[in-house]
């Protein structure tokens, strides 16, 4: 039984490395791309995906101007921003969301040395199910990789960010104007993991973005390389 399960793993793995060489064997140049070549190609759609889409997140309002990844206030906070904006302090609340945008395009600086050292270690297999998988097969790759060491890198600066940008003075103010309305439900939140999982969910989204307008626009494939390697995706 068991020599039976390896073989159909074994054959499972042969079909889909045959998939791929089908694909290679039907491009025009007769399929001149090496496994080395697929990896690389790869490897540039992803570092066009920090270079053109994470890299914006790190500038002044690469967040809050960004409807995509804008950070909103978690769900038990949301009474305190109707209850501000009640008051007439309308103005306080919008500084309180704008601080905790302010964190997350600080932390995602520490982003691209992890992503660089993710990219790296991309083998063929890798490659293989990224052209043949869904569309957001890349940026799922690189989420897996790199997700826990992201999370444990923004966590802190978006910690020490608070302080810095004033986040903590601005909600510490936010709040407690918010606990002293009558007969309102006191909250005393840690905003840390939340805006830590907000940051990390905004620059997956921005790379997914850059993977879609690759796969699907010839346009965007920016080097010959690009071109060949998205090539076999266009062709599965």
């Amino acid at each position: 039984m068991i020599k039976r399960i390896l073989v159909l793993v074994v054959a499972i793995q042969l079909v889909g490395c045959a998939e791929l060489q089908k694909v290679v064997n039907n491009l025009p140049n007769g399929g001149a791309l090496t496994q080395e070549q697929i990896g690389n190609g790869l490897r540039q759609a992803l570092d066009n995906g920090i270079k053109n889409q994470v890299s914006k997140l790190t500038s002044k309002d690469g967040f809050y101007r960004n409807q995509l990844v804008k950070i909103m206030l978690p769900q038990e906070l949301q009474a305190v921003d109707k209850g501000l904006r009640k008051i007439g302090l309308g103005n306080l609340a919008d500084e309180g969301i704008k601080v905790l945008n302010r964190a997350a395009e600080d932390a995602v600086k520490t982003a691209t040395p992890i992503f660089i050292n993710a990219v790296k270690e991309i083998t063929f297999n890798d490659a293989k199910n990224i052209l043949l998988g869904d569309q957001n097969a890349a940026t799922s790759y690189l989420q897996g990789k790199t997700n826990t060491a992201l999370y444990n890198s923004f966590s802190p600066v978006i910690q020490n960010s608070f302080s810095k940008v004033g986040a903590d003075k601005v909600w510490n103010n936010l709040i407690s104007k918010y606990n002293s309305i009558p007969f309102v439900k006191k909250v005393n939140p840690d905003l840390t993991q939340y805006v830590t999982n907000q940051a990390l969910k905004g620059v997956f989204t921005m790379i997914e973005v850059e993977e879609k307008g690759i796969r699907e626009k010839v346009g965007l494939r920016n080097t010959a390389l690009l071109k060949q390697v998205f090539a076999l995706q266009d062709k599965k």
